[in-house]
């Protein structure tokens, strides 16, 4: 949590501020809930098991903001933070996956975080490790290491294996072929390495699963595991074998029960599942059988995760509790009162997201870091070609991007997309054709590649 530990709620929606424009109550809700984590762990351990996390159900139509609020969450945050699809879930007996992988899956993506965390420290190290063993595969004659073999590349000083170089010409050749390694000059030369063949085997067997890729990894996990794993040679230059070898060196050195205990314990304590499409699971239970019952199932499942249940791990086992669940779905079918009863209620927290406006479409265009017109004018300058969009003409595109939502579906930011596709159809293709030139997009320009729309309005002819 040290990325967030020092923002406070108002500069954590600064933040999102960057990238999302308007829903100012979806970022305040969240910005509270991420803060409350970091004030959480603060408090004494008696108080702190006490205090729960307010899970946060938002609601509001696609393209306008909920899917985007989550994966800034996800690189704003230090904490292990993982987004999901509630649909790829389902009961046991219908295909799909067990809910209880969401956890999995968390934890593995917490493991990863501090597994990088506790390798950047011991970089120094395994990069020492790695260039003796460099040393090795190019002296082969010199010093014998584990895996290093003869190359017809490799110079082959016959000495003695028990005289290590230690005040011989060995260790002269050994230094002088050190400092060629540091100054790059032996980056092409080629060595014969071993490496293995698929990592740690996985006890994480069948796990209630039904997916069929579970079941596959499953099967190949044992496999791993009667076998012992395979390991094979292959030719290598020294800027390959490096990079292998010091990968190698870190997964030896880094202490995996240290990294799975740390893992745990963030997950725990400050982990954040972000939950999609929770309304494409609600259904009310009186329309019958077929989907609805597995709807139904499936809301039930994820109840006694988001309770606080404890989840089975090839890391340990896993408690819930504390988890923070944001879960997001447009209802434009649904309704979040279809939401099995206990389901709503581990949701206290409800907002609503806006539809966006033609000002707020203006501003998605210009505004954010991420800002659709700069998108294509930087993909179109890699081949020269440079785009002037007119103020008037982002206006007239935020007019149509509007108008098209309120006559058909309303799928928010998305609109933009297309339009600008279709706008820049032409530009696009003949990019090639027009390098060095500077295209102007006025109203004009907006007008007449868009025409069929002005004219006709007849508007799904032409946009999505």
């Amino acid at each position: 949590m040290e990325a967030l530990e020092g923002m406070t709620p108002r500069e954590i929606v600064a933040e999102l501020d960057r990238y999302i424009i308007g829903q100012g109550k979806a970022k305040r809700a969240v910005a509270i809930a991420l803060r409350n984590r970091t004030r959480r762990l603060r408090l004494s351990e008696d108080v702190r098991d006490e205090i729960a996390p307010k899970n946060i159900l938002m609601i509001g139509p696609t393209g306008v903001g909920k899917t985007e609020i989550a994966r800034r969450l996800a690189k704003l945050c230090g904490a292990p933070f993982l987004k999901v699809e509630a649909t790829k879930y389902t009961e046991v007996g219908y295909v799909g996956r067990d809910v209880e992988s969401m956890i999995r899956d968390l934890m593995a993506v917490g493991y990863g975080m501090v597994k990088t965390e506790m390798q950047a420290n011991l970089k120094d190290e395994a990069e020492r490790r790695a260039e003796e063993q460099l040393l090795d595969l190019l002296l082969p004659g010199l010093r014998k290491a584990p895996g290093s073999s003869d190359t017809g590349d490799s110079p082959a000083i016959k000495l003695p294996v028990g005289v290590q170089g230690s005040g011989t010409e060995g260790d002269h050749t050994r230094e002088k072929f050190r400092a060629m390694l540091r100054e790059g000059k032996l980056e092409d030369r080629t060595v014969e390495i071993t490496v293995q063949k698929g990592g740690m085997p996985s006890f994480e067997v069948f796990a209630g699963s039904s997916n069929l890729e579970d079941l596959e990894m499953s099967v190949a996990n044992i496999t791993n595991l009667i076998t012992g794993g395979k390991s094979k040679r292959r030719s290598a230059t020294v800027r390959e074998a490096r990079e292998i070898l010091i990968a190698e060196q870190l997964d030896r050195i880094v202490d995996h029960e240290t990294v799975a205990a740390e893992a745990k314990n963030r997950v725990e304590q400050s982990g954040i599942v972000f939950i999609d499409e929770i309304d494409k699971i609600a259904g009310k239970s009186d329309r019958g059988g077929g989907q609805d019952v597995s709807r139904e199932g499936v809301q039930r499942d994820i109840l006694p995760i988001i309770e606080g249940s404890a989840v089975n791990t090839k890391w340990g086992v896993v408690d819930t509790t504390h988890i923070l669940f944001i879960a997001a779905g447009a209802f434009n079918v649904s309704k979040p009162s279809d939401l099995i009863p206990e389901l709503q209620g581990r949701f206290p927290l409800r907002v609503e997201l806006e539809s966006l406006s033609e000002d707020d479409f203006r501003r998605i265009l210009t505004e954010p870091k991420n800002a659709l017109i700069r998108q294509y004018s930087e993909l179109l300058s890699t081949e020269g070609v440079t785009l002037d969009f007119s103020e008037d003409a982002i206006r007239r595109m935020s007019f149509l991007a509007a108008e098209v939502n309120s006559r058909m579906e309303n799928i928010g930011a998305r609109r933009l997309h297309t339009i600008m596709e279709t706008l820049l159809e032409e530009v696009s293709f003949e990019a090639n054709e027009l390098s060095g030139q500077t295209i102007r997009v006025s109203v004009d320009y907006v007008d007449e590649k868009l025409k069929g729309v002005v004219q006709d309005q007849d508007l799904s002819r032409y946009i999505l």
